[in-house]
């Protein structure tokens, strides 16, 4: 059976620096290596989020007739400093299933403060017949990833600028997002998921359980087997303002339709 990761939905967040990313249909676009950049608090790239933010959604299972609910989150907790470099720590937890799936993942990354792209990568992954731990260390001058547990896993990265499952969903939300606009290029930090395409499809009024919503939709396709793989259905709601914050998530896969809802947010204290 394929198992239903959760983790998928989060890869089809893979494009260019923000300074460097405009829209263009059918054309692939990178940003080029990154650079050193001072050290000042003012060289950090504008975000539309911050430390202490959290994002807590409802999460539903399909498979047939049966349903099941669960629940998932995204949150910025903390600013670090790895190798010097200050990042934001960001976590995506997910706690649910249905009668034959249960998930009880947690994921983190550290997305460098300046440039937008990731230093390292966590997962524990505990589903239904399947567990897995396992941090991944990125030095993108050396153009190398480094896996802790299975020195065999790590290899050469695919981008200069790398970004993994979580760090991409907020990397999206610097982006512009409006209709029509269509981004390629290949920035997940593994080749075999690269290239990746994002469609804007269209802008839509929703109610979810943390109120009503005016919504940008996003097509995701990956070139790798998941809930975001070519021929698939995944649609991804953000919000239509400038925070672009991730209100929706829906994919259908072989046995399953996976839904995540936003039920409620915290902004985070002044900075």
């Amino acid at each position: 059976m394929q198992r239903l990761r959760l983790c998928f939905l989060i890869r089809a967040l893979l494009w260019s620096a923000p300074s460097m990313l405009l829209p263009h249909s059918g054309a692939a676009q990178d940003a080029g290596n990154a650079g050193s950049a001072p050290s000042a608090r003012t060289a950090f790239a504008p975000v539309p989020f911050k430390v202490g933010e959290s994002l807590e959604f409802r999460l539903q299972a399909e498979w047939f007739l049966v349903r099941g609910h669960g629940t998932a989150s995204l949150s910025v907790d903390a600013l670090d400093t790895l190798r010097g470099n200050p990042t934001y720590r960001l976590s995506f937890r997910t706690k649910g299933g249905i009668t034959v799936f249960k998930i009880n993942d947690a994921q983190r990354s550290w997305l460098d403060a300046r440039k937008l792209f990731s230093h390292r990568f966590e997962q524990k992954l505990d589903q239904t017949g399947y567990k897995k731990e396992r941090t991944y260390e990125f030095f993108p001058g050396e153009m190398r990833f480094v896996s802790l547990e299975n020195p065999a896993d790590s290899g050469t990265l695919a981008s200069a600028i790398p970004l993994d499952d979580v760090s991409f969903i907020y990397f999206i939300r610097t982006l512009p997002l409006k209709v029509g606009d269509e981004y390629t290029a290949a920035r997940y930090y593994k080749r075999d998921g690269n290239p990746v395409t994002v469609r804007v499809l269209r802008t839509e009024r929703i109610m979810l359980p943390a109120g009503e919503f005016d919504a940008v939709v996003v097509k995701p396709i990956i070139r790798t087997k998941g809930l975001f793989s070519e021929g698939g259905e995944a649609e991804v709601w953000f919000s239509n303002d400038a925070r672009h914050i991730p209100l929706r998530v829906r994919a259908k896969v072989s046995i399953a339709t996976l839904t995540m809802e936003l039920k409620s947010v915290t902004a985070g204290p002044p900075q």
